[in-house]
């Protein structure tokens, strides 16, 4: 993998692909146009179909921007579950049960 290519790997990793959608006949593929190597496809009863999920799914939702970050968008969520599960602990609680609020 050359350095480029795996630099390009890694941001999506972190940030999310950014995946486009398109049909060809029955079949519905789908690349990261960030050039990462990501891709796939899926192949549907009929064209009508594959274009229909194709035109569905290849948008961009500015709202959607959280979802596609997950290990950076949500890391503040998961330090603060860490952190309530450590209160939790050392004030006996069980993991489960919610800590006493601060």
């Amino acid at each position: 993998m050359s350095g480029v290519t795996s630099l390009l790997v890694l941001r999506c990793r972190l940030v999310g692909h950014r995946f486009r959608f398109q049909s060809e006949g029955a079949t519905m593929r789908w690349r990261c146009e960030r050039g990462c190597g990501a891709h796939g496809s899926k192949r549907y009863p009929s064209a009508e179909d594959a274009e229909r999920y194709a035109r569905a799914f290849d948008h961009e939702d500015a709202e959607d921007l959280g979802r596609r970050a997950p290990l950076v968008g949500l890391f503040p969520l998961r330090l603060l579950r860490a952190v309530r599960l450590a209160r939790a602990r050392r004030a006996g609680a069980a993991p489960d049960d919610r800590p006493p609020a601060p």
